[in-house]
């Protein structure tokens, strides 16, 4: 079972791996292709193809890292880097998506017509290599793999789109197409990062990840007859999928070591359908102190 799922683990790492060297070097090329064919579309396509190359990459050192697990420095694990990726992916596509508009804006004024012909060439190559990429990943099962396979199918549809507007200025002269199309796509990536990024900062400041499963968790809990009350109860996520739990349930009346142990084979079930990452349950009686009163709000 174990070499199953490692055999598994390699297949996604290589296609995650594969993707990313693809779509990394085809950015590249747009970059200069942009540049070349004096096209803000294609400038505004290769920021977001940045930013995709960027998510790829992360979650292909991830994928490796994560298979450590975790040890006695990082008890946790590694997944929180996934944060860190996000954070910095955010950061990039922001500066990269400004940096766009402060050339696009001008081109509105004053459009400039670009190379048609390098701008149609390199729509076509745009759709056919993160067409290949997308399809590649379709072929996955893992969580990565997924969303990484629908941030293709975006850049897919962004290069159809530069290719109708090359077609179209193949036969019409209105290169103002370019910059407007090159605003559209770069408005709709800072909607997007503006998103990410806040529920990142969110999750790096320990937020609850979901207030619905913190609800959950809590009427759960609450629910157990032998509990009266329940204070402390901090839920957090590591990287905005594997959640942390911590509680302290205070008893109605002092239990046996018998009923403890069923107490906690029944707090076992109840939060086992919420597929929590780590849990801790401190069992408090009433007359108690609990040592952590006045070090956090409850």
């Amino acid at each position: 079972m174990h070499q199953h799922n490692h055999s598994h683990s390699h297949v996604a790492n290589s296609r995650i791996g594969w993707a990313f060297f693809l779509n990394v070097t085809f950015t590249i090329i747009e970059f200069i292709g942009g540049i070349l064919t004096n096209s803000t579309a294609i400038m505004a396509d290769a920021v977001h193809d940045l930013g995709d190359s960027l998510s790829i990459g992360f979650a292909w050192f991830l994928s490796k890292v994560s298979e450590k697990g975790s040890n006695s420095e990082f008890t946790y694990g590694y997944r929180r880097l996934s944060l860190l990726g996000a954070l910095i992916n955010g950061l990039v596509l922001i500066a990269g998506s400004i940096w766009v508009l402060t050339e696009a804006i001008p081109k509105l004024l004053q459009p400039e017509m670009p190379v048609v012909e390098g701008m149609l060439g390199l729509a076509v190559l745009g759709v056919i290599v993160n067409g290949v990429a997308a399809y590649k990943l379709s072929e996955g099962k893992t969580l990565n793999e997924r969303v990484l396979n629908w941030h293709l199918l975006e850049d897919v549809l962004g290069w159809v789109a530069v290719l109708i507007v090359s077609i179209v200025l193949l036969f019409a002269d209105w290169p103002i197409l370019d910059p407007a199309l090159s605003i559209l796509f770069t408005l709709y990536i800072l909607i997007n990062v503006g998103k990410n990024l806040w529920h990142t900062i969110r999750l790096f400041l320990q937020a609850i990840p979901d207030k619905e499963l913190s609800k959950s968790v809590y009427d759960n809990l609450k629910e157990l007859e032998a509990v009266n009350s329940i204070h402390h109860l901090h839920l957090w996520s590591l990287d905005g999928e594997h959640h942390v739990l911590t509680a302290h349930l205070v008893l109605q009346d002092a239990l046996s070591l018998e009923q403890q142990a069923e107490l906690k084979q029944s707090i076992a079930e109840r939060l086992g359908k919420f597929e929590l990452e780590h849990t801790t349950i401190e069992l408090e009686l009433s007359d108690e102190q609990c040592r952590d009163e006045n070090k956090s709000q409850e």
